[in-house]
């Protein structure tokens, strides 16, 4: 039962977060290792269970869409093909790469999360100073698709990455931006789930995933409604100490 509640609570904080900022991997990836969970085995089942954490943070930022359908629309296949990437990347790559990459992946997602309020201070100055939002250049394809790459491998930030991205190219507001992601991140974690259950299906632990789902697909709804109010010091405090967890958790693991 506790195992239980620590995975449901895990999926109800990441489904809030990754609504507001991303990196809600953080979050439950070291809850799954430190229950005993296979790397591989957790990054897959973690990422089908937010899904549905997608889908209603998604649902919460749509009135923030508006006027951006025609860009969202160019971007979401960049995202579909960077997801399949990442997907085949990890299914194909032997289980010991991932246990040597992933703790390299896990220090630039935990960077990216320490210094997003620089970074988010950075495109709101170019956003001023270039108000007037332009169409998107063939760089943002390519780094979106990267992105992409990116979250189907190992999923982690890379809400924060695509927010950065769009804040730069777009010149939108951040609430925009944030929706944009929104959508964008859930494409990426659909096709990887899609992925994972005709490739990967037997290293799926459906358990995990029922209950990473309910969690975060409440958190989506909270966090597109009342989780802006939550302290962005204390969401960025935990997901470090989860994150240094999760990093201690695997490199103990490859001493050992």
């Amino acid at each position: 039962m506790l195992r239980d509640a620590l995975i449901l609570l895990g999926g109800l904080w990441a489904g809030t977060i990754n609504t507001i900022v991303g990196s809600g991997t953080l979050v439950t990836f070291p809850i799954l290792l430190a229950l005993g969970y296979a790397p591989v085995t957790a990054t897959i089942s973690n990422a089908m269970g937010l899904v549905a954490g997608g889908v209603s943070g998604a649902w919460g930022y749509r009135k923030e869409l508006k006027g951006n359908g025609r860009t969202l629309a160019r971007l979401l296949p960049a995202s579909i093909l960077g997801g399949m990437a990442g997907a085949a990347l990890l299914l194909n790559l032997p289980e010991s790469v991932f246990g040597i990459v992933a703790p390299f992946l896990i220090v630039v997602a935990l960077g990216f999360v320490i210094f997003q309020p620089k970074l988010q201070r950075w495109v709101r100055r170019r956003a001023e100073e270039k108000p007037t939002t332009r169409s998107h250049p063939i760089a943002l394809t390519v780094l979106v698709f990267l992105a992409g790459v990116y979250g189907g491998y190992f999923v982690a930030a890379q809400g924060i990455l695509l927010v950065g991205i769009l804040g730069v190219f777009l010149h939108g507001s951040m609430q925009a931006a944030n929706a944009m992601k929104n959508v964008l991140a859930l494409a990426v974690n659909l096709i990887a789930a899609v992925s994972y259950m005709i490739f990967a299906f037997d290293r799926i632990d459906w358990w995990v995933v029922l209950l990473i789902a309910l969690g975060s697909l409440a958190g989506g709804f909270i966090g597109s409604s009342v989780g802006r109010r939550l302290s962005p010091v204390v969401l960025r405090t935990v997901i470090v100490i989860l994150g240094l967890v999760a990093l201690y958790t695997m490199i103990a693991r490859l001493v050992g």
